[in-house]
């Protein structure tokens, strides 16, 4: 049956009643003379009508398909009066706490409050609650009695069953429990969504879904779950057995391959949360019909502030979606889907075209990418194989035999998109995959040559192999041979430029001595990583299994996790060992490791004695404890004198005043 969402009008309709933006307040819905919309969007970030704003990306979806779509951005929770505001809709509330879950958008990996927030007018911090989702179904429930309900987006899509919640050391049940939705979408909504909705048009309800892919419900009282589902861990079991979540966390991977993924059933008090398989990947003319929509690119003119996601992607072209990595720590292949799915090459260079039209482009195309920057068109080439497939990931340990990893098709877009009137430069900022992409030297070499800045991002993420095999990683190996690739092939070129690599701290099996291996390794190739990041357990991830259960979900075996304060800190000071800041942290961990031998010399991670700044932090960190003592032990350590005091101080027996 051939899909509704590749009959939706594309780019140059508007003519044919695309609004230039979705209304956001009842005036704007007023001056369209609608009763009221069929739809309200509830989202905790600023409306942007750019297809890198999933709200905008589903609301130009329905309404494409001819339905009346209102935004109500970051309401005020509170109370509900804010979610009457832009009247009641016809069909349905439609939740999301965002582009983000709502608690990684909130708070540090040491749980502490974040200043800023890159989805908000001016990136004002506190404009949506802690797990947004939840608190804003509820808060549409009580403004729109009777209305449907439905729950949607990452951060729907990492709670759908029972979870660890990192920020309050809890395993959580489903948010279909604490939201009170009717429905839940997980995934990438768009077919989804459409889906329900004309669903709902044609007075369809609820239990008329309950087939439906890509969607979780909850079963009424003590309705007995669907006989042919697989039963997960029930909630109480998963709260109160590390071993039964780890379980339940395997059971639930393994059925993401949506060509043969099962139904899955996890009762909660004698409730069922039913997870129905995965939607299909969406085909290449799915991809081009709901990026080729005419989306305003910019932010609704309401707001005054720049918003700095925004900000970011502007003038950035989304290549794919879909990550087949299966990287242990990332919620990329959990939302998205391990099937790569592809846009056209007209589509993308329709896109690219259309800068040169946007007065404010500059003729540099920001990013030519995805979740990664080069997966585009990759899939297993044995479609037969591909649907019993049940690999976590396609490249772990190494690349699949099967895995179709031609750079060709890429290759062709990037060289044509450069080659646009108007565009000056495409650069490619989405992380490189190094293992695929050192299959292709031609790839390599264009990439050097016309699409880096200087700078190209790569994850290597450890210098550990034990560690990296965890994390679901290549070796470190994979990554010297990158860089020498990479440095060659810009020599080649003629040019100077270095990869940027990023790493993670703390993550599940790694401990202070693979630290000290990774902070070895980037001495010796002369890294100083400015930008680190500590590991965030975010629901539903394998890495946050490990965290919580100390148990690796596949293997079962044991895995060490830093879950301290204090041992999360030393991780970070060793992975910035070059930081004078952390040098009294280093030395700390250097000797408990028994490694005092990287303590000073030319081959020691810091220097014998404490830097000035290294002291000033000890006594900053220890707050006003500017005494003659603390100014005499600064200045032994400094000195070398191991905090020996000399000299004359005043109320020191036996002292006497120097002449």
């Amino acid at each position: 049956m051939p899909s509704p969402l590749v009959d939706l009008p594309t780019r140059g309709s508007r003519r044919g009643g695309a609004l230039p933006f979705l209304p956001m307040t009842r005036a704007e819905v007023d001056a369209l003379g609608w009763e009221a919309p069929d739809v309200v969007f509830v989202t905790g970030d600023a409306y942007v009508d750019h297809p890198s704003f999933a709200m905008a990306l589903l609301g130009r979806v329905l309404e494409a398909a001819g339905y009346r779509v209102a935004i109500l951005s970051q309401p005020d929770w509170r109370s509900a009066e804010p979610f009457r505001a832009l009247g009641r809709p016809r069909l349905c509330y439609a939740v999301s706490a965002g582009n983000m879950d709502s608690m990684i958008n909130h708070y540090t990996a040491n749980r502490k409050p974040r200043s800023d927030d890159a989805y908000s007018p001016g990136g004002a911090a506190g404009r949506r609650p802690d797990r947004a989702a939840a608190v804003y179904a509820q808060r549409c429930r009580e403004a729109g009695k009777g209305v449907p309900v439905i729950v949607g987006g990452v951060e729907a899509s990492l709670r759908r069953v029972a979870h660890y919640d990192y920020w309050s050391d809890t395993v959580l049940p489903s948010i279909l429990v604490s939201s009170k939705a009717d429905l839940l979408v997980y995934g990438m909504g768009e077919a989804p969504l459409l889906e329900i909705v004309r669903h709902l048009d044609t007075g369809g309800t609820f239990p008329g879904l309950r087939d439906m892919r890509s969607v979780c419900w909850l079963g009424r009282g003590s309705e007995a779950p669907p006989s042919d589902a697989l039963a997960m861990p029930s909630f109480e079991e998963v709260r109160d057995d590390k071993r039964a979540f780890a379980v339940a966390t395997r059971i639930l991977h393994g059925e993401t391959n949506p060509f043969h993924a099962r139904r899955l059933v996890q009762l909660h008090g004698g409730r069922a949360v039913v997870q129905n398989p995965p939607a299909l990947p969406l085909s290449e003319a799915e991809m081009d019909a709901i990026y080729d929509l005419p989306f305003a690119r910019r932010p609704h003119p309401s707001y005054r502030e720049r918003i700095p996601a925004y900000e970011t992607v502007r003038f950035s072209v989304t290549l794919m979606r879909g990550c087949f990595g299966g990287c242990a720590f990332c919620s990329i292949t959990t939302h998205q889907g391990k099937t790569v799915q592809s846009r056209s090459k007209d589509s993308l260079l329709r896109e690219v075209r259309d800068f040169a039209a946007d007065p404010g482009f500059g003729g540099t195309v920001s990013d030519l990418g995805g979740p990664t920057a080069n997966m585009y068109r990759m899939r297993c080439t044995r479609p037969e194989v591909e649907a019993i497939c049940r690999r976590p990931s396609c490249v772990h340990p190494k690349v699949c035999k099967l895995l179709g990893t031609d750079h060709a098709p890429l290759l062709e877009v990037m060289r044509e998109a450069r080659r646009q009137p108007g565009v000056e430069k495409v650069l490619v900022a989405s992380g490189v995959r190094m293992d695929l992409a050192r299959l292709s030297p031609e790839y390599l070499e264009d990439l050097a040559a016309h699409h880096v800045g200087g700078h190209l991002k790569v994850a290597p993420e450890h210098a550990s192999d034990r560690v990296l095999g965890l994390m679901r990683k290549p070796p470190v190996q994979e990554f010297h041979e990158f860089d020498r690739a990479f440095r060659d092939a810009s020599r080649r070129v003629g040019k100077e430029q270095y990869l940027v690599p990023y790493f993670i701290a703390s993550h599940p099996g790694s401990g202070v001595e693979d630290m000290i291996e990774l902070a070895l390794f980037l001495k010796r190739q002369g890294y100083r990583p400015r930008q680190v990041q500590d590991f965030i357990p975010a629901p539903l991830d394998v890495a946050t299994c490990m965290y919580h259960t100390g148990l690796d979900p596949a293997t079962m075996e044991p895995v060490p996790v830093a879950r301290r304060v204090h041992d999360r800190k030393v991780q970070r000071a060793l992975l910035q060992f070059f930081e004078p800041r952390n040098w009294f942290v280093v030395r700390e961990a250097l000797r408990e490791a028994g490694r005092e031998d990287l303590v000073g010399g030319k081959d020691g991670l810091i220097p014998a004695h404490p830097p000035r700044e290294a002291l000033l932090e000890r006594r900053r960190a220890a707050g006003p404890e500017d005494t003659d003592e603390a100014r005499d032990r600064d200045h032994g350590e400094a000195s070398g004198r191991g905090g020996r005091s000399v000299g004359y101080r005043p109320g020191r027996r036996g002292g006497r005043p120097s002449r």
